[in-house]
């Protein structure tokens, strides 16, 4: 299976490179990225060389156009799309039909990969978008079990590609506008989940307490690992009990799935974190590597590297073998 590694910054780019990366996702510094952090993503010049660099190893780069189109400000995604075309980008990741279908006309040619943030979780969606749009490959979203996986696999005639290991959403990317209640931002419109402006940390006696825009969103004890706040995975009061009503702080981790997943159907996993460093790039691109070349039986000796770098230290395999419904 192809390995996808995140790539918020040229020199992150150059680690995924070496780390053993087979294709590297990265976006434009501005809101058609679903990462559109300060100090993250690549200039047009900084994409063009990052796009040459890949090709001279060998590797594909994926530009992300993920994030919605405002109505009236069109022309911002348009141009980022034709910057990313001309750049040489071997596919593009989109979420908005509408920017689809101006890729889809206009570049006929160019390889269209549908976002994880379009949410399709079923054949007639897929199959819409492979019909319309004459998308190649489809990022499924974090719902689905492996036996699900499967079942569409059988039913539609592009390429699958699921996440593999790095933060969760709310069980519905695309449709998240928790954060935008808070600070007026959310990521499917500008790109930015809990933006770093509206986030604060303060201690409270014995606990660090994270704020997101004047609002109490956890408290962390001294020997507990302090998440970043997202509403997602604040904790709250609900009647009787407090605990984390969404989202626990913990990352996802298919380790033990990734027969299955290619079993499924699956030709590409999924690396998520493109706000994160380059350390953390290196190491858990390595570690999947090695992982990918390992008898199973090996490989929760990778599994206990990667714990480290997980989200609260902690890691799930969510919905691929959910027992919920």
């Amino acid at each position: 299976m192809e390995l996808i590694c995140p790539a918020g910054t040229p020199a992150a780019y150059r680690e995924a490179l070496e780390a053993g990366a087979d294709a590297i996702y990265c976006g434009f510094r501005d809101e058609t990225n679903a990462r559109n952090f300060p100090g993250l993503n690549f200039s047009r010049a900084e994409m063009v060389e990052a796009v040459a660099l890949g090709k001279k190893r060998g590797v594909h780069t994926y530009v992300a156009l993920n994030t919605f189109m405002r109505a009236g400000s069109e022309d911002t995604w348009y141009r980022a799309a034709d910057d990313a075309v001309a750049a040489g980008a071997h596919a593009l990741i989109l979420a908005d039909m509408a920017l689809m279908d101006y890729v889809a006309t206009n570049y006929p040619e160019q390889r269209l990969h549908v976002s994880v943030q379009a949410s399709a979780a079923n054949v007639e969606a897929i199959n819409f978008l492979v019909e319309s749009f004459g998308a190649k490959r489809l990022v499924l979203p974090r719902v689905l079990t492996v036996a699900e996986i499967a079942a569409i696999a059988k039913n539609v005639d592009c390429e699958l590609e699921v996440f593999a290991f790095g933060g969760l959403c709310v069980m519905a990317e695309g449709r998240c506008s928790l954060s935008s209640y808070i600070t007026g931002q959310s990521p499917n419109m500008q790109g930015v989940c809990s933006p770093a402006s509206h986030v604060r940390y303060r201690e409270d006696g014995t606990e660090m307490v994270s704020e997101l825009g004047g609002f109490t969103i956890n408290r962390f004890g001294a020997d507990e690992p302090a998440g970043y706040p997202t509403l997602c995975k604040g904790r709250f009061h609900i009647a009787d009990a407090e605990g984390y009503a969404f989202e626990d702080p913990v990352s996802l981790d298919v380790m033990d799935h990734l027969d299955a997943l290619r079993d499924a159907g699956v030709i590409a996993l999924k690396i998520e974190g493109r706000q994160r460093g380059k350390a953390y790039v290196a190491e858990v691109v390595s570690s999947l590597r090695r992982a990918l070349s390992a008898p199973a039986a090996q490989r929760s000796a990778h599994l206990a590297q990667l714990r480290r770098l997980s989200e609260g230290q902690r890691t799930t395999s969510g919905a691929y073998e959910k027992k919920w419904r």
